[in-house]
């Protein structure tokens, strides 16, 4: 991947329906020639996880995922003995009268891989992407063990001895600013912030991720979406609830976006009941209304 470049990687990952802006697909691109982690940060629904599995679908590589919340531990991200089957050895054993000792459960018929030790065991041919999804819900305790593991690419299992990568994974991490992550982590990675893209660039998508719908319903749905975001919403819509409302739209077979199509799939763009009393309050006729 030394010859890869950004036109060739935006390409690709165009290719993989993503369409990235010359930044980001520099940011992706540093992450895989310069072999350090990418933190991605911006408001929920803009494309931060989909940047992660279109690179990974552009490098024709897997896809790993750990998806973080409230109270992971490293146990659960990195691995876990199989103790169901550890139980039932020694059961065995004890039926046939076979000594059976520490060394002959912990090997690695009894291992499970979890996210982080998949992506360091990985065999390739090319490096796995790694994403970390959504580290900022996880504990200040698990944000630490993360440096350690980025920084070396290795872990060590007491039992089993240490595991270093013999191909570094191409790490994403993404957060959405529920917390701020620490310094020290934010040292080790390379920084982008994604934008909400343009109305022009939210059309563009959603012709790509709804390629049956109409022609008129892309643009429609975009301008609409952006008038909402200017509204004082909880949740203001992302690109993800843009490609759910015209998906709706289009699943339920609306001649046009209107008062009413839009009272009848306002849970497709909008989340929290006080966002939809706010867009009733200003009235939805105002806010998916065309000049045209």
């Amino acid at each position: 991947m030394t010859d890869l470049d950004v036109p060739t990687l935006r390409a690709a990952l165009d290719a993989a329906n993503y369409l990235a802006d010359d930044a980001l697909s520099t940011a992706l691109l540093l992450a895989v020639r310069m072999g350090q982690p990418l933190l991605l940060e911006g408001e929920p629904g803009v494309g931060k996880t989909a940047a992660a599995r279109a690179l990974a679908t552009a490098l024709d590589t897997t896809l790993i995922r750990l998806q973080c919340y409230e109270g992971l531990s490293a146990a659960e991200a990195l691995y876990e003995w199989n103790y169901p089957r550890q139980l039932l050895a020694i059961r065995l054993a004890e039926s046939r009268g076979d000594p059976l000792h520490d060394a002959d459960l912990f090997t690695e018929d009894y291992l499970l891989s979890r996210p982080l030790l998949s992506a360091i065991t990985h065999p390739g041919p090319r490096p796995a992407v790694l994403l970390i999804d959504e580290v900022d819900r996880a504990d200040d305790e698990f944000e630490a063990f993360l440096l350690e593991l980025l920084a070396d690419a290795a872990v060590t299992i007491p039992e089993l001895g240490t595991r270093t990568a013999t191909l570094t994974p191409v790490v994403v991490l993404t957060s959405n600013r529920t917390r701020d992550l620490h310094d020290a982590l934010k040292r080790r990675c390379l920084y982008h912030w994604i934008t909400h893209p343009d109305t022009t660039r939210v059309a563009e998508i959603i012709r790509r991720r709804v390629p049956a719908a109409a022609d008129w319903l892309a643009p429609r749905v975009a301008t609409a979406v952006s008038r909402l975001r200017h509204e004082n919403l909880v949740k203001p819509p992302g690109v993800a609830e843009a490609i759910s409302w015209a998906t709706a739209l289009h699943v339920l077979g609306f001649p046009a976006l209107n008062e009413h199509s839009a009272n009848a799939t306002l849970g497709a763009v909008l989340k929290y009941p006080e966002d939809v009393d706010t867009a009733r309050t200003t009235g939805l006729a105002t806010l998916v209304h065309t000049d045209a």
